[in-house]
């Protein structure tokens, strides 16, 4: 299924990035902070980021025991506005694909070459 996202195309479910990436926010009002994922949503494009796009929660009492509070928390932001850090080279880059030697599929950094996951083999 396909699913249109700001005039281009993608496949449910389709990112490159996951849980514990480095990522940099290229637009909106967080613009330029670097955070690390913590939740991915791929079927909504959708990722929450470490201290990215903070919102502030109202919760009610619940009971005696438990008193109303303000909670600020993450809120989700969509993938298309997040890029990868490399580790090594320390820059936003785009992500490729690479087989190992070993036949294992890994994600590469575009810019300096550097494979972003250790072999599990």
């Amino acid at each position: 299924m396909h699913i249109t996202t700001r005039g281009r195309k993608m496949r449910q479910g389709q990112t490159s990035l996951l849980i514990n990436d480095q990522v940099e926010v290229i637009t909106g009002k967080d613009k330029g902070r670097v955070g690390k994922i913590l939740k991915i949503d791929r079927a909504a494009h959708q990722a929450v980021v470490e201290r990215i796009n903070m919102i502030t929660k109202h919760q009610k009492p619940a009971g005696e025991q438990q008193p109303g509070e303000i909670i600020n928390r993450e809120a989700s932001i969509h993938i298309s506005n997040l890029m990868l850090v490399c580790p090594e080279c320390a820059k936003t880059v785009r992500i490729g694909k690479k087989i190992l030697e070993d036949g294992v599929k890994v994600r590469m950094c575009k810019s300096c070459g550097a494979t972003l996951e250790k072999s599990t083999k």
